[in-house]
């Protein structure tokens, strides 16, 4: 375990999620977020194997989530974002540790997907979203709302709220569990390394709506370094750490300092041109921003 990047806000490791996690006191951090390796036999590095016997992979999966709940304060957020197929024996282990409350199942749309034979096409990835006891220490659900839609070419209400849109917080809509509006990260403007990463609105929506400004935020996968990055712009401590190659995070963390990160795209949704409410001129898709 190595400290290869800090800054006033974090830290970040090149090492295992498991030494990462032993070496953090317990009840310290106030979300916990990971991303792991699928074991879907894709090249991360040298370090660590990406296809190894699904029994291996539960172990291993059981070995860092009980570490994760270990680091996690009371009423602390804890989120593990994976395939369905390895989500559900994760959220049975998680229910079978006393104190953890599932609280939701976020189904991300996933766009674009192949067909695979004999199955249907993956339509989302899972994130599950549990807390260390009865009652969240933080859910600042108005920081995550969605802005009413508005149409860009008319400038009227994409929908018309079945006539109670008076009724409607004008802080914006409730964010419900299936997101819908996340943008693949494909342009080599926003990618920070060639295997996947995921959208900074996924970390964002995360951090927003389970943390306060200084608390604490751990990520045992740094990846490309999103939830470092994301944490770091919105005034959070954080600690990450990669088994392999750190520089993606740490190359990002620097362009935060120097000023020329570009920022993440929002989030879209897509708006049809012709609903029951709503008609407009021009054809083709519409879209709007869902910035939150």
């Amino acid at each position: 375990m190595k400290l290869h990047y800090s800054t006033r806000l974090g830290e970040l490791y090149q090492a295992d999620c498991l030494a990462l996690l032993h070496s953090i006191p317990s009840g310290t951090v106030d979300t916990f977020f990971a991303d792991p390796p699928f074991n879907l036999k894709k090249d991360y590095g040298s370090q660590g194997s990406d296809n190894i016997p699904d029994s291996d992979y539960l172990k291993w999966c059981e070995a860092w989530l009980a570490e994760g709940v270990r680091v996690l304060t009371a009423g602390g957020a804890f989120f593990t974002y994976n395939l369905p197929k390895w989500l559900m024996p994760q959220g049975t282990f998680l229910s079978s540790i006393p104190g953890m409350t599932f609280k939701h199942w976020i189904a991300v749309d996933k766009a674009h997907s192949l067909p695979i034979t004999n199955r249907l096409s993956t339509s989302h990835y899972g994130m599950l979203y549990f807390i260390k006891g009865d009652k969240p220490r933080v859910f600042d659900r108005d920081a995550v709302r969605i802005p009413i839609q508005v149409c860009r070419h008319c400038g009227r209400d994409v929908k018309d709220y079945g006539g109670h849109k008076k009724f409607l917080n004008p802080k914006g809509l409730n964010l419900s569990d299936v997101w819908d509006d996340i943008p693949p990260v494909r342009h080599k403007r926003y990618k920070n390394r060639p295997a996947n990463q995921l959208a900074p609105v996924i970390l964002e929506r995360v951090i927003r709506l389970t943390t306060k400004p200084n608390d604490l935020v751990c990520d045992p996968f740094a990846g490309a370094g999103t939830t470092a990055y994301v944490a770091e712009k919105l005034g959070r401590r954080w600690i990450t750490g990669e088994i392999n190659d750190p520089e993606p995070t740490r190359l990002r963390l620097e362009e935060i300092a120097n000023g020329t990160d570009p920022g993440w795209r929002s989030s879209k949704k897509r708006i049809m041109t012709q609903s029951a409410s709503h008609v407009c001129e021009p054809s083709g898709s519409l879209f709007a921003d869902a910035s939150l």
